[in-house]
């Protein structure tokens, strides 16, 4: 690795402006090359075309890569994200679900906006142009896939643009970084799905590629007083800007931050005879103070607008991940979580390349100083990041998603080291060295383990949660034609049969399938089990301990043995007994007594729950024997190799109780009509 060309590449492009503005850093480094070799120079129209390129295809790779997304991840991705959103567009009798913590303000609602934003956009424009309900229900389940995947691209591109500031144009490590994050199996399972997490960790490396890493040079180069430079405040500026995002965001995002501008500041301070840097401090003090005021001024109008009153959700997060002890509910993880699973998980193959980066990075003997120091503060930061996390109980591979880019960053020179081999003499110009590859059957095993990873992950693991939707979507528009509305539901449709069935009913773990966001119509009326926390009871308490949200009381296992769960649920909870008995239909009282409780049109659930379906509907003394359901496989999909959870093994199946009528084998009692013989002949 050359670093001389490197670190002052890093401060023409400084000088310049931002990084990520080509025009004024390629003025300044053709300028210089006006001394150098006719071979060395490097146009600014080549430069820009050549970050112009990059872009276009990064774009075009993650939209490819937001189409081929096609199975579910966690529920976070849509009840923390798109839900709200939803709501946000078509208003709050849309049928969008918020879970508790919308409900008690402990989420941002900068980004369900953006979300909001482009639901209202495209519904407005397709309804313009007067398209057909289903083609606009369709676009609007693929519009947060594309969007993200802007996001992702964006991603992708300042992770090759900060290694290129730190390695240098004339490396080939900036190349090996963007190939790293293009390759990744993470990546591409996780950058264009709608998580917080995967616009945290854009808006992240695009923070650290604005921030002035000057800051980091020694005594000499802190005399040049940086923020004196022409373009280099508003290059703070964007990256306190969407740092300050980002942490609203993700409260965790400050960790990452803290290292970042304690780092900086130790740098600042009066070391032998160098003076302090007092008018930089004021600068940097200045823009904090200003870019963070903004930023949450903006945030906190955003939840007045959106939850109706003043609150502020980092404080609220706060208070019940950590006072109220929340977090534990979701899951406890060992200490070495992070070092055990997640980072391997976010690196994969790369995983050796990445130890090697770590370990290296703030003792490389040939880094220029400004390099070793950016290199060792983006190294201090990660973990830093994975230390303190490691002591929350509640650990989720996502939560170190933000680290990604910079432990690819740091594994490239090794990467690029062990895979290449330059030749021996020195290169003549600053594009990338001419390389030969080595190790070419490792190489190929790498790229090939993280293809199959990266298609199994979108394809085959867990595609049935969407498929169902998608099943259930076409169907309600099959029989209801005329209640495609997006916005409140007409009032005299809504009163009419058609539109007041129960139309599917979720037997399912809590929040195994997106909701509105893919079942889009709100006169589709659905209800799934629910797992609420226990936030009526105190912390270490016995209540709290005991406590069993609807979806563990349905799977309740009523003997030591594993007997049948699920029967005393659906008798006791779901359609209780009530209190006065009913008749055959014939003037006699009927056995028991009638229960209450709506009967569905599909009952949706993993095919172990069948026997429970068939013991209490079906069986000779069944408790549901009265209430004329009749289950029929309607339609099943699997939904991958594996699971971990025993409650979400096999295919998802959805049964027909037929109660209704326009099922697919047109029976029950409205069900032998002309509109089910229909159904049966097709």
């Amino acid at each position: 690795m050359d670093s001389k060309p490197a670190a002052e590449g890093l401060r023409l492009r400084h000088k310049a402006g931002s990084v990520g503005e080509p025009r004024e850093a390629e003025k300044i480094e053709s300028t210089q090359s006006k001394t150098q070799s006719p071979a060395s120079k490097v146009h600014a129209q080549v430069a820009a075309a050549q970050v112009a390129d990059v872009i276009s295809l990064l774009l075009a790779f993650r939209f490819i890569n937001a189409l081929c997304v096609r199975t579910f991840f966690q529920p976070d991705e849509y009840f923390q994200a798109l839900e709200p959103a939803w709501r946000i567009a078509f208003g709050a009798d849309s049928g969008a679900w918020l879970t508790w913590e919308w409900q008690h303000q402990l989420r941002s609602s900068l980004h369900p906006a953006i979300f909001g934003l482009a639901y209202k956009a495209a519904e407005g424009l397709m309804t313009f142009l007067n398209l057909f309900p289903p083609f606009k229900a369709f676009m609007l389940v693929a519009l947060p896939g594309t969007l993200q995947a802007v996001f992702a691209a964006l991603g992708d591109f300042y992770t090759w643009k900060l290694a290129m500031d730190i390695y240098g144009r004339g490396s080939n490590a900036p190349w090996a970084a963007l190939w790293m994050t293009v390759l990744s199996p993470w990546q591409w399972y996780c950058s264009t799905r709608t998580f917080s997490n995967s616009l945290e960790t854009t808006l992240t490396i695009a923070a650290q590629c604005y921030w002035p890493w000057e800051l980091l040079g020694d005594a000499k180069a802190s005399k040049e007083k940086p923020f004196q430079q022409e373009g280099r405040v508003a290059s703070l500026r964007i990256s306190l800007v969407l740092a300050a995002v980002a942490v609203l965001l993700r409260p965790t995002n400050l960790l990452l931050w803290l290292v970042v501008l304690g780092v900086s500041l130790t740098r600042l301070a009066p070391v032998g005879k160098a003076p302090m840097q007092t008018s930089t401090l004021l600068v940097l003090f200045r823009e904090i103070v200003v870019c963070g005021t903004a930023v949450l001024a903006v945030s906190l109008v955003s939840d007045r607008l959106y939850f109706g009153f003043w609150t502020f959700p980092p404080y609220k997060w706060l208070y019940f991940n950590i006072s109220q002890s929340l977090a534990v509910y979701y899951g406890h993880m060992p200490w070495h979580y992070y070092l055990s699973q997640g980072v391997p998980l976010l690196t994969t193959t790369f995983l050796p390349f990445t130890l090697v980066g770590l370990y290296k990075a703030a003792s490389a003997k040939d880094l220029s100083p400004l390099q070793s120091s950016i290199l060792g503060t983006l190294n201090l930061t990660a973990l830093t990041m994975i230390t303190v996390l490691s002591l929350i109980s509640h650990k989720e591979v996502r939560f170190i998603y933000p680290l990604l880019p910079i432990l690819h960053i740091l594994a490239a020179p090794y990467i690029t080291a062990f895979f290449t081999q330059t030749p021996s003499s020195p290169p003549t110009t600053s594009q990338p060295t001419p390389v030969t590859l080595r190790h070419k059957l490792t190489l190929t095993n790498l790229l090939s383990l993280n293809l199959l990873l990266a298609g199994y992950l979108t394809l085959f693991h867990q595609p049935a949660p969407l498929s169902v939707l998608s099943f259930l979507r076409t169907d309600f528009e099959r029989l209801h034609r005329d209640a495609l509305t997006l916005g409140t539901p007409n009032q005299e449709k809504e009163t009419t049969k058609e539109t007041k069935e129960l139309f599917a009913l979720f037997l399912t773990p809590c929040h195994t399938t997106p909701w509105r966001s893919h079942l889009v119509y709100p006169a589709l009326r659905a209800r799934a089990l629910t797992c609420e926390p226990p936030l009526h009871t105190a912390p270490g308490s016995k209540e709290r301990e005991t406590y069993l949200d609807e979806a563990d009381r349905f799977y309740l296992r009523t003997t030591p043995q594993g007997g049948e769960y699920g029967v005393g649920f659906l008798g006791e909870e779901m359609w209780p007994l009530s209190s006065s008995p009913h008749t055959d239909g014939q003037g006699e009282e009927d056995i028991g007594k009638k229960r209450g409780g709506e009967v569905p049109r599909y009952i949706v659930g993993f095919e172990g729950i069948e026997p429970v379906l068939r013991a209490f509907f079906e069986e000779a003394d069944a408790p549901g024997k009265g209430m004329g359901v009749t289950l029929t496989r309607v339609w099943s999909a699997w939904n991958g190799a594996f699971n971990e959870d025993w409650r979400r093994r096999g295919r998802l199946v959805v049964w027909d109780t037929g109660v209704y009528g326009g099922s697919y084998r047109g029976t029950g009692a409205e069900g032998k009509g002309e509109e089910g013989r229909v159904v049966e002949e097709l």
